[in-house]
């Protein structure tokens, strides 16, 4: 059975990343466009943001990923409207019985009360303290946080326990949050880290539709930096054949705006999402798709992804090699860790009150 719907065309997907609503791998019927021979179709209306909320019944996941630096995280928001067309979190969307395709960036999930649920399970006497991340899947600072403030909730919670937190994101929007950021930088817990994946504004309108401007990225940077968070530049997802030969470039705008750390991994299409990147690439840059594809494919093992643990971060042969000696070398002549200090658990530390009881003391 053919698992993909066919393009929408007509504008209806103006300003978003996918060019149509693959239908998830979960799901038993197709959804295809026909001509029904009344002559030309009226164009379909514009793709509009919608947001649920979802109660949320714990805050903390837990993973035992080798290839993971922190064993815990939050996600405050499913699926994200910035837009990428290379997100691996898009076949998440399939689970919710959605299409990992527009239906993630356009059919969003936000969790309201996460920021309590997370502070009782911090209260938990069987709680242990550990770096918790956020951002790693979807972008807690996607536009629609401006509106829902679940980010701002959850730093809040983690500031008054003194917990440490580590922070992916592309949006500017962290930058509101910079008086807690920089509070909390301050005792050793807290570290941000910021995705650029290309310095051409017109490469990342068409990967990234939604996502602020390279050179908006590189601000938000000095201004963490300037408020005493330690900042890594993440050169990720670094596309083969498209944006591969902007690495020393990337990491040496980080650099300079301030990053003292910095992070790389290649292109990984999972599930879902090559199917979605493969089209995108052919509509996008035609002149490249080919190149970009079998670049893919040689950096995992002849596959368009290799899931295997150990491999599916790093990619394999030649071409992944090259990348990290390329990393290396630009790190070293940058003075750019490729590990960000060490956030503090020691000060963990359970406030006597609560919201609904406060303490007397």
């Amino acid at each position: 059975m053919e698992n993909k719907d066919t393009p929408l065309g007509n504008g209806a997907a103006r300003g978003r990343g996918a060019l149509d609503n693959a239908v998830g791998r979960f799901e038993p019927y197709t959804r295809v466009r026909v001509d029904d021979g009344w002559g030309a179709q009226e164009a379909a209306p514009p793709l509009r943001t919608q947001v649920a909320e979802q109660r949320p019944r714990s805050a903390i996941t837990r993973n035992a990923s080798p290839d993971l630096s922190f064993d815990r995280s939050i996600n405050p928001y499913r699926g994200c409207e910035h837009g990428c067309i290379y997100c691996f979190a898009r076949p998440g969307h399939a689970w919710l019985g959605l299409s990992p395709g527009l239906d993630f960036e356009t059919r969003l999930v936000a969790r309201p009360g996460i920021a309590a649920v997370l502070e009782r399970e911090l209260r938990r006497k069987a709680y242990r303290p550990a770096p918790l991340a956020i951002g790693t899947y979807t972008d807690p600072y996607q536009p629609i946080e401006a509106t829902h403030g679940l980010m701002r909730e959850a730093l809040e919670v983690l500031r008054r326990f003194r917990h440490p937190v580590g922070i992916v994101t592309k949006g500017s929007l962290i930058e509101r949050d910079i008086d807690i950021l920089g509070e909390m930088a301050a005792e050793g817990l807290c570290a941000v880290g910021i995705s650029l994946t290309t310095l051409d504004r017109g490469v990342a309108r068409k990967m990234e539709p939604r996502v602020p401007t390279p050179a908006r990225r590189l601000e938000v940077i000095g201004r963490l930096a300037a408020a005493g968070v330690p900042v890594r530049i993440c050169a990720s997802p670094l596309v083969p054949g498209l944006t591969d030969h902007e690495l020393e470039a990337i990491l040496e705008a980080g650099a300079g705006a301030g990053a003292v750390a910095a992070s790389m991994i290649p292109l990984r299409l999972p599930q879902e999402v090559a199917g979605l990147f493969a089209d995108w690439i052919a509509e996008a840059f035609p002149d490249r798709a080919g190149k970009v594809m079998r670049r893919v494919r040689d950096l995992h093992g002849g596959q368009d992804y290799d899931p295997a643990f150990g491999r599916r971060m790093t990619g394999q042969g030649t071409w992944a090699a090259l990348y990290r000696s390329r990393f290396r070398a630009a790190c070293n002549r940058l003075g750019l860790s490729r590990e960000m200090p060490a956030l503090r658990s020691d000060l963990f530390a359970v406030p006597l009150g609560t919201a609904e009881q406060p303490s007397l003391f």
